[in-house]
């Protein structure tokens, strides 16, 4: 995709704004510093996205349903929380291009990761070895460590790594080489389908293909990517995934995570997976003293442990509404622009001083641009006092994130201003 060429002038910004087929989304949000006389620039849409106005609504709605039914909210109406995992699910299974039948919502992502690794690393003979990438989240990596550790492996044996040449880039044309090269040794390949650090987004459907092809098992940490790019989890016959809910689909801190697991895998009542009596058959579950043996789900919620945290789950519906309300294809299309306008800009402004480390490739990246500086604490500190909140990974990458239900080009068009005075401050200190 080649990226339109835009002006550098405010008015432009003005201009983009005024035909933007998303901007409506934006006072469906409480933003950060909305209140102040020029309002804040909120570019942390990938750590944390902003409450959607109609979750203080049914918040509240849970909590009056608990104190005027305490435990019968489980069972009668309108609360009915024994049934609160299932009524998301068919909202979360189109976002992630899914059946219902194969998307759980349960616990935190790492924990989610564990359940999951536990079913589907299964090293036998001379398969005993884990694909990551270099520059995975430190969870994720902790994860994969562990796990290795509980089956007896050594993981500075068993890890193989992929990326970590010029900035922290990983490529998918370089994990299908290290499949192809040692294939026969990697028990699963489990990647970020978008990078953390550098916004980088894989083909994985090309990479779940090549695992396959290899005799591999292949999943993906989702954090970056769910409500951020479109993904066809069904469609590419990706193995196993998890998400959390708390940046790009704004469900709130500590939200309820997701799960994919392939409906072969998911109906598979001999696979292997960790017990809890909230993954039990519904039909069993209250018979404790007649049901000793656990009988798991036949679908993704068999992977569950506990019952659904009520107040954690109620921001999920409406968060969940507006992206489906807004559609992905849209959001993407947005997301290229105001990546694209943004990168423009820092290079209009900036020059060579914008080092840029997410790929320029609109199709290689989210809605994402990671930078490195001289000192990324300095740049999140200037930013700070001019009203625009971003990210940093010590000591030198500055993430920026707009992201498309709520942040503007005329946002996009500020914050470029203030990073590349910034960068040429540090410049010319450091001369």
């Amino acid at each position: 995709m080649t990226m339109p060429l835009f002006r550098p002038d405010e008015e432009f910004a003005r201009q983009l704004d005024g035909e933007d087929r998303l901007g409506r989304f934006r006072d469906r949000f409480e933003l950060p510093g909305a209140a102040q006389a020029e309002p804040a620039v909120y570019l942390l849409g990938n750590s944390l996205g902003p409450l959607p106005r109609a979750a203080r609504d049914v918040v509240n709605a849970e909590l009056d349903a608990w104190s005027r039914q305490g435990v019968e909210g489980y069972f009668a109406s309108p609360s009915a929380w024994i049934d609160l995992d299932a009524r998301h699910r068919h909202l979360m299974a189109e976002i992630v291009g899914a059946s219902p039948r194969e998307v759980g919502l349960m616990n935190g992502l790492t924990v989610n990761l564990h359940l999951l690794l536990a079913s589907f690393f299964r090293p036998a003979g001379t398969r005993t070895r884990v694909l990551i990438e270099r520059s995975c989240f430190p969870s994720d990596r902790y994860v994969v460590q562990t796990q290795l550790r509980w089956h007896g492996i050594d993981p500075r044996d068993a890890i193989v790594e992929v990326g970590g040449g010029d900035h922290d880039l990983v490529t998918t044309e370089a994990v299908e080489r290290v499949i192809d090269e040692r294939g026969a040794e990697i028990a699963l390949v489990f990647l970020g389908g978008v990078n953390f650090l550098t916004g980088e987004l894989l083909d994985m459907e090309r990479i779940t293909r090549a695992a396959h092809v290899a005799g591999c098992l292949v999943g993906f940490d989702l954090a970056h990517a769910v409500g951020n790019v479109p993904v066809a989890l069904s469609d590419w016959g990706v193995d196993f995934a998890a998400w959390c809910t708390y940046k790009y689909l704004n469900a709130g801190p500590g939200s309820p995570a997701g799960v994919f697991v392939r409906e072969d895998h998911a109906s598979d009542e001999t696979l292997f997976r960790l017990g809890g009596w909230w993954g039990n058959d519904p039909v069993a579950r209250f018979r404790w003293q007649q049901q000793a043996r656990f009988l798991p789900r036949r679908d993704a919620s068999g992977w569950q442990l506990s019952c659904p945290p009520v107040l954690s789950f109620a921001p999920l519906g409406p968060a969940l509404e507006l992206i489906v309300e807004a559609g992905m294809p849209e959001i993407r299309d947005k997301s290229i622009l105001l990546t694209g306008y943004l990168e423009q800009l820092l290079e209009h402004l900036a020059g060579h001083l914008a080092r840029i480390i997410t790929p320029s490739a609109p199709d290689r990246r989210g809605a994402q641009l990671s930078l490195h500086t001289r000192n990324a604490l300095d740049m999140q500190q200037a930013l700070a006092s001019a009203g625009v909140s971003i990210d940093v990974r010590e000591p030198d990458v500055v993430r920026l994130a707009p992201a498309p239900l709520f942040n503007t080009f005329h946002e996009v068009w500020r914050a470029a201003h203030l990073v590349a005075a910034e960068l040429r401050h540090q410049e010319g200190r450091d001369v």
